[in-house]
């Protein structure tokens, strides 16, 4: 693949991700087919998933069928295993072989806020940590210094660790506790996914998976 500059939209609150440099890609989305829906299973939960996934401080939303978990035909040249982010139309699509994929929706970080380029899952965690940043203390506080992994905490029930050039780039794509917001751009920077797709696509990803995000189309290369 030929690759352009890539570029640092801003960093993710949520996760206080600082400045990265990074140089931009062309690449536009290949229209994908609509697909069909994947329904949610628990057969990928761990034990402590089933007693934590009972606690969490919300209801379930009722989230769009279009941002449902789907398997749908996938006709960009990304291979098999590649995490592709469509922050435009709120999807992140996991590549399939044979022309397929499966599709998420997500909520992105308002344009101030998102973050494009290239990157690998460096790490994984299951039910991880939070460290707030000194302005998420003062805009959404007062935390814990570390706010233990479990039902409460924003990260949600999975999270993988964006690095580039074998540095964290502290940005994350992790579940949320918030999935009323699926399908929209909020403040915070990261990928949110609702805590059962989170796991889905945890358990599909190994790490040194590649990650592609792409930015407004407006911004990107044609």
């Amino acid at each position: 693949m030929k690759l352009g500059a890539l570029r640092q939209r801003a960093a993710c609150k949520v996760c206080g991700a600082p400045p990265v440099a990074f140089m931009m890609l062309a690449l536009a989305i290949g229209g994908c087919a609509q697909g069909t829906l994947a329904p949610a299973s628990q057969a990928g939960w761990s034990s402590r998933d089933k007693q934590l996934m009972v606690h969490l401080p919300y209801a379930q939303a009722d989230i769009p069928e279009r941002y449902r978990r789907q398997i749908v035909d996938y006709q960009r040249s990304e291979t098999r295993g590649t995490i592709l982010v469509d922050t435009d139309n709120k999807f992140l699509y996991y590549v399939l072989p044979k022309g397929k994929a499966v599709r998420y929706g997500i909520t992105v970080g308002e344009e101030a806020q998102a973050w494009s380029g290239i990157a690998k899952v460096g790490r994984k965690e299951e039910w991880p940590a939070w460290t707030p940043t000194a302005g998420e203390q003062a805009r959404l506080g007062p935390f814990p210094a570390r706010v233990p992994g479990g039902p409460r905490n924003p990260m949600g029930a999975r999270a993988l660790y964006l690095y580039s050039a074998g540095k964290d780039t502290q940005y994350r794509i992790h579940g949320t506790n918030q999935p009323e917001y699926i399908g929209q751009a909020i403040s915070s920077g990261c990928i949110r996914m609702t805590n059962e797709d989170a796991i889905d696509l945890y358990n599909r990803v190994p790490v040194g998976a590649l990650v592609v995000v792409l930015g407004p189309t407006r911004n990107a290369i044609r």
